[in-house]
């Protein structure tokens, strides 16, 4: 799923390209700056200039609606002769308009500064860009043929160009434009990622998955590639997977591909075949990153190997101790061996390096339910909704500690009445886990409303939706229907043993269908992607 696969694609960015800082509004510097700007207007409030450089600085740490409010300033105040400031003006507020999503507020503006400078090549593209987004396809396919004429040496023209006759279902020309964007710099990566995303609208998956490997032999700590190729596996699994193959048999000492064919695997729950390939990287030594024993050790805890598990984290701690999440993994394996205290200890640890880590506050608090501290529990928990009040995993365990454990029923139904109004009802991530929220508040018609609308909408790719309906439908009463779909989550290749026979972690669980021998059975016959045969 998406969010297992944007943290994933984190993780591979960092390691490739080391911690990237983002620049904060609350930096000392920009504070300073912004300080500077206050203290000038102060003095001269019709200083459009300073209120420019203002929004600007807004703009660059996205704070849209102050970057909004000053260049609309800038534009009530400059004079229709100051042409430069005016286009500026413009061109920014186009581009926070576009940010918001308002792209008819945008094509006002850029049709302003198009006044100003008709032959400017920015202007000319954002122009087209927003028409294109506005459905107003004459007038892009105009714009990008007049960037083509102000500079055919730049690959935008032609796949601006390339996306229109995809629109207009001619895919033999928007080929032909994809051709010509590449021939303009066959060597940047930039190109493959952009003519990827054409073909991925086209319905060419194959072709875009190798764009994205083509863009990483180009460049291989190109971040929009990785994100990108590993998000793409969300959704085309086998493309992606037959894409990094033919990559690997290509050019099998390049262990960027390998490593990222593991994480993808990972993330769609194929833990054997993410083990193989992290062990071959480091079998081969074709690239030395210490976080593959912790992607060992967390592929290892999911297919119910503890100890092996346990094995693998200590060895990637023994080679860094700065990074929260190893401990969290640590933590984790050691709650499935039943050692509570030594858990709280070591997410503990991981607290110690990032004290946000709401990872960290939801295993001890874990562990301390494993001890019998459930307040201290609670609190933790409490903690984690603080920091992340959308996430409903934090507020779902809370209230299940507050009704089995602390008899607090009123406080258990306004956290589930909390998750049921989190999102809009028929969303399409059994992560929001509204159903289950509505189940346990009695309303089980519109939970299973909101069950059955996701298995009949959303496509599963690698088993878990229906892994999260076997847990919705356990709860419901309805074990048959719940068989079903664990079922449908096995042949799918949903592989995490752990969640098959050890969570009890909360109420979204198979717990009520262990003691069936079907299921048991079941389980059995699928050895095989558990690595048990």
């Amino acid at each position: 799923m998406k969010l297992r696969i944007i943290a994933s694609a984190l993780l591979f960015a960092a390691a490739f390209t080391g911690a990237k800082a983002q620049s904060s509004i609350q930096n000392p510097m920009t504070q300073a700056v912004l300080a500077v700007y206050a203290e000038e207007l102060a003095a001269d409030p019709s200083n459009y200039g300073i209120y420019l450089a203002r929004a600007d600085e807004y703009y660059r740490h996205s704070e849209y609606i102050k970057a909004l409010d000053d260049v609309t300033k800038v534009l009530q105040l400059a004079p229709e002769k100051d042409e430069d400031v005016r286009l500026r003006s413009y061109i920014l507020r186009a581009g926070i308009y576009n940010e918001t999503h308002r792209p008819q507020e945008a094509l006002n503006d850029l049709k302003e500064a198009i006044k100003i400078a008709p032959d400017s090549y920015s202007v000319v593209y954002q122009k087209a860009n927003t028409d294109y987004t506005l459905g107003n396809l004459a007038d892009a396919k105009t714009g990008f043929i007049k960037l083509e004429r102000l500079n055919a040496r730049t690959a935008e023209p032609y796949i601006g160009q390339a996306r229109i006759a995809v629109k207009e279902n001619n895919l033999g020309l928007a080929n032909e434009l994809l051709e010509k964007a590449v021939g303009v710099d066959p060597s940047n990566a930039e190109i493959y990622v952009r003519r990827a995303s054409v073909r991925k609208q086209m319905g060419d998956h194959n072709g875009a998955v190798g764009d994205f490997i083509l863009a990483l032999s180009c460049d291989s700590k190109n971040e929009r590639a990785i994100n990108a190729l590993l998000e793409y596996g969300s959704t085309n699994y086998p493309a992606t997977m037959a894409g990094l193959t033919n990559a690997i048999s290509t050019a099998p000492e390049v262990g960027m591909y390998r490593y990222i064919r593991a994480v993808v695997a990972q993330a769609h729950f194929h833990y054997l075949a993410a083990i193989n390939d992290y062990q071959e990287i480091l079998d081969k030594k074709i690239y030395n990153y210490y976080g593959i024993y912790a992607s060992i050790a967390e592929c290892n805890y999911c297919l119910g190997n503890y100890t092996e598990a346990l094995d693998n984290a200590d060895r990637a701690l023994s080679m860094i101790t700065d990074n929260a999440s190893y401990y969290v993994v640590k933590s984790r394996i050691l709650r499935a061996l039943g050692r509570n205290d030594d858990a709280i200890k070591v997410a503990a640890q991981a607290l110690a390096v990032d004290r946000q880590s709401n990872e960290a506050l939801t295993e001890m608090a874990l562990a301390y339910v494993g001890t019998g501290n459930y307040e201290e529990a609670s609190n933790l928990l409490g903690e984690a909704m603080l920091n992340d009040a959308e996430n409903a995993t934090y507020p779902m365990l809370r209230a299940w500690i507050y009704e089995k454990y602390l008899n607090k029923e009123k406080n258990a139904r306004a956290l589930y009445e909390q998750v049921s109004q989190m999102e809009n009802f028929y969303l399409d991530n059994p992560r929001s886990l509204k159903g289950f929220a509505l189940l346990f508040l009695g309303d089980k018609e519109a939970g299973d409303r909101w069950m059955n609308n996701i298995l009949r909408t959303v496509v599963d790719f690698d088993g878990l939706i229906h892994y999260y309906a076997a847990c919705y439908y356990c709860q419901s009463g309805d074990l048959d229907k719940a068989m079903e779909c664990a079922q449908k989550a096995l042949t799918l290749g949903y592989a995490n043993y752990h969640n098959w026979t050890e969570n009890n972690d909360g109420r979204i669980t198979v717990a009520p269908l262990r003691d069936d021998l079907k299921f048991l059975n079941m389980l059995h016959r699928h050895d095989s992607i558990f690595g048990k045969e």
